[in-house]
């Protein structure tokens, strides 16, 4: 277009040298020549339009928007259009705390109020991408700065509506993908109202205030020690169970001796074992006693 209007001037400025009555009217024509080729040129050139992968293109004439949207390749456009190009492809918009981290310097994370009064900051990033055949409406209604317009505000707007009814404990634990599930239908729906589909919601970060750290770190430590305390009655009440069965036992066996030998058992198991001792290949030497006692043993070896 800059230089279609860039011939015309040419044209104009080498038609009135010629009309002149000078030496140099005669290169007016040339001039006018000189033109019309730019003229030419600028069109031909301009009637061929390359959409690089993942874009899509507007035309405009004269400030009125196409509705037919240009894809990726060569396209053939009425040399007078402007073209404005949009990424189709997915974007990842980032508010975080972190420095550089996010799409705007320093921290740029989003502080909620929660249920219980409590200030809550959180780092989300939003995935989405234009769609395609809204692309002219975008332009018409929003322009090229939809990320500034439409995807910073109405994610900022949909954390901080859905955080108040939560309370700040049940954000950071319980009820988190519960929260995000609601946030994602909130901007979804604003979303699809303005050409954006979004394709998925990561709430990175959520940080609490520094007393409710502190509340929930002794929480943690507190039922720890009792866990640890359950453990070590448990193991006490096992070692004592261990002990009351082990003197049961030995009690039992007390009383089958004291109750369950007779004095003729007793007689038969020792004549058993000096009748052992008598076979042994070992020098001895036996002493005797009353036949209520055990003789006496000598051995030599």
């Amino acid at each position: 277009m800059f230089f279609i209007i860039v011939g015309l001037v040419v044209m104009v400025v080498g038609f009135l040298i010629s009309k002149q009555n000078t030496p140099g009217a005669r290169f007016g024509n040339i001039i006018r020549i000189a033109g019309l080729l730019i003229i030419i040129a600028a069109a031909f050139s301009s009637m061929f339009k390359v959409i690089n992968a993942g874009e899509v293109g507007v035309k405009t004439l004269f400030g009125k928007v196409d509705n037919d949207v240009l894809y990726s390749g060569m396209n053939i456009v009425n040399p007078l259009v402007d073209i404005t190009t949009f990424d189709a492809k997915t974007q990842t918009y980032t508010m975080s705390g972190v420095h550089d981290e996010g799409m705007k310097e320093g921290d740029d994370a989003i502080r909620v109020l929660s249920a219980d009064g409590l200030e809550v900051t959180i780092d989300l990033s939003v995935l989405f991408k234009v769609k395609p055949t809204e692309a002219p409406r975008i332009l018409k209604q929003i322009g090229v700065s939809y990320l500034d317009n439409i995807v910073r505000p109405i994610s900022r707007t949909a954390i901080r509506d859905n955080a108040v009814y939560y309370e700040a404990v049940a954000l950071y634990s319980t009820k988190r993908q519960e929260f995000q599930d609601k946030i994602f239908k909130t901007i979804n729906e604003s979303f699809a109202k303005r050409g954006l589909v979004l394709e998925q919601l990561l709430v990175r970060n959520i940080t609490l205030p520094e007393s409710v750290k502190k509340t929930i770190e002794s929480k943690i430590n507190a039922e720890q020690d009792a866990q640890k305390m359950t453990f070590v009655l448990q193991k006490e009440r096992q070692e004592a169970e261990r002990k009351r069965v082990e003197a049961q036992g030995i009690a039992d066996y007390q009383r089958i001796l004291s109750t369950g030998l007779s004095d003729k058992q007793l007689q038969y198991e020792s004549i058993q074992a000096q009748k052992a001792i008598a076979l042994s290949p070992n020098t001895k030497v036996i002493m005797m006693g009353s036949s209520k006692n055990n003789p006496i043993i000598l051995g030599a070896n």
